[in-house]
């Protein structure tokens, strides 16, 4: 392993990307051992439980250690990356890091340190002075020995006495995983971990778990069979493909099921004439005021329920369980349902209530392309209060929508069609779709929800509305 000194070696740590999030899977390293980097260049992409995303570097130096594969899955908190910002020539060539095992640096300048510690992940950019600092001691077991500066800092922390024996670590181990031990009455403490960097797996919580099963069959060897551990489920790879269920779609799963039985649901649904919408629409595109911008019927569907929460402000709240309040929206984020190879992802288009219609087109087309180049952000997706999905570009009539958590109502749109329609007391062929409107029956009763469909359907029909109600 190439030899770093503790003071010119940076450890980069995997930082938390959006509000909240615990880990990332590293999806591309951009650079190598030896490669020389700069303050700014993105060294890797990653990819959260929300989005995919592009980490940049927050200083220059040479490239000593990458400390993880493409592929693995790290907490936030713990270095992924070893930059020595003094420089100087490139380490020898090694295995490639998709080859070797995850393994932390001889004598790095930071350990990465445990969840609860105190101290918060660095996000990226934004990374603490490189000068010289005071760090907390290094815990470790008891009585092993601790680095000068950290027994120094201990020994001034508890008033010139000797060094306190501190406690060991606490496990590294996903929550799942902590779960999982918790259920099965197994002490962290005493596992064996085999992952990377000392993460323990499912697999090892299992494997201290056996031993205490073992005994049970004992007092009943006829029943001894039946109580064996059964194998690992087995399955013909020709016929069947399992995917494993992380990031977009692992967040998205968790937050609909939440949803679903949180909020009381309720979708109503009505089948309007989108002739003269969609007249409009071909319109607009003529108009030198939206030279170079998507227009398309979602653009006046999402004006058209903008002008129905400013007519009907109560649909726009949530309901905040906590303290027992409905917290009214004054400001509208408008949700955009965008399907992308990653999974479902909702980017809302912010304060979209005081654009006007050119610049709603200009944010729409702007999701619409981030969504599918992957480069969504979290921020992106954050502070949602309404949302639409337009269900119809599937060749679908509808649907019945679940709630974004946090969102009081969600807009599905049906294919447009052609359809024989009663106009002006004849049968002509019109152009029809069917809109669903989902809402927390907590917050929104049925007939504000009525009035808030009602409202879009008639803007969508007489799109005139738009100049007199907005």
């Amino acid at each position: 392993m190439t030899t770093m000194t503790e003071a010119s070696v940076r450890e980069f740590k995997m930082p938390d990307v959006g509000e909240g999030l615990t880990e990332a899977e590293i999806l591309k390293w951009y650079v190598q051992p030896g490669d020389t980097v700069t303050d700014g260049q993105v060294v890797c992409e990653v990819e959260t439980a929300k989005a995919a995303v592009e980490l940049p570097i927050p200083y220059d130096g040479v490239v000593r250690e990458l400390h993880f594969p493409e592929g693995t899955t790290v907490d936030v908190g713990i270095a992924i990356i070893a930059v020595d910002v003094a420089g100087g020539t490139a380490p020898a060539v090694e295995a490639p890091v998709a080859e070797a095992p995850a393994a932390q640096p001889e004598a790095p300048a930071e350990e990465p340190e445990p969840k609860g510690s105190g101290r918060q992940p660095v996000l990226v950019g934004y990374g603490v002075a490189q000068t010289s600092t005071k760090r907390r001691p290094r815990k470790g077991a008891e009585g092993a020995p601790q680095e000068p500066a950290a027994q120094a800092l201990q020994s001034e922390l508890n008033g010139h006495g000797p060094a306190v024996t501190v406690t060991p670590p606490r496990p590294l181990a996903k929550p799942p995983v902590r779960k999982l031990a918790k259920d099965l009455g197994v002490d962290l403490a005493t596992v064996t971990p085999t992952g990377p960097d000392g993460i323990i797996t499912r697999e090892d919580v299992h494997a201290a778990a056996a031993p205490v099963a073992e005994p049970v069959p004992q007092a009943a060897p006829v029943a001894a069979p039946a109580a064996t551990a059964a194998p690992p489920a087995t399955y013909d790879t020709a016929r069947e493909t399992r995917i494993p269920v992380k990031g977009v779609r692992k967040a998205t799963a968790a937050a609909m099921v939440g949803s679903a039985f949180t909020a009381p649901h309720v979708t109503e649904f009505v089948t309007v004439d989108v002739t003269r919408t969609l007249k409009l629409v071909e319109e607009l595109k003529e108009d030198k005021e939206f030279a170079g911008l998507r227009v398309n019927p979602l653009l006046l569907i999402s004006k058209a329920l903008l002008v129905a929460i400013k007519r009907n402000p109560g649909v726009n709240a949530s309901w905040d369980e906590a303290s027992q309040e409905i917290v009214q929206k004054h400001y509208v984020n408008l949700g955009i349902a965008a399907a992308t190879p990653r999974g479902l992802i909702v980017p809302n288009i912010k304060d979209a209530h005081a654009k006007t219609l050119p610049q709603l087109a200009e944010s729409l087309g702007e999701l619409v392309s981030t969504a599918r180049e992957g480069k969504t952000t979290p921020a992106a997706m954050q502070g949602g209060t309404v949302t639409i999905t337009n269900v119809g570009v599937f060749g679908v009539d509808t649907g019945t929508p679940i709630l974004n958590p946090g969102e009081s109502a969600i807009l599905a749109v049906g294919a447009i069609k052609l359809q024989p329609w009663v106009h002006k007391g004849k049968v002509k062929p019109r152009q029809v779709t069917t809109l669903a409107l989902s809402f927390d029956h907590r917050l929104v009763d049925g007939e504000l929800g009525s009035k808030v469909l009602a409202d879009v359907a008639a803007i969508l029909e007489q799109p005139k509305r738009l100049i007199t109600w907005a």
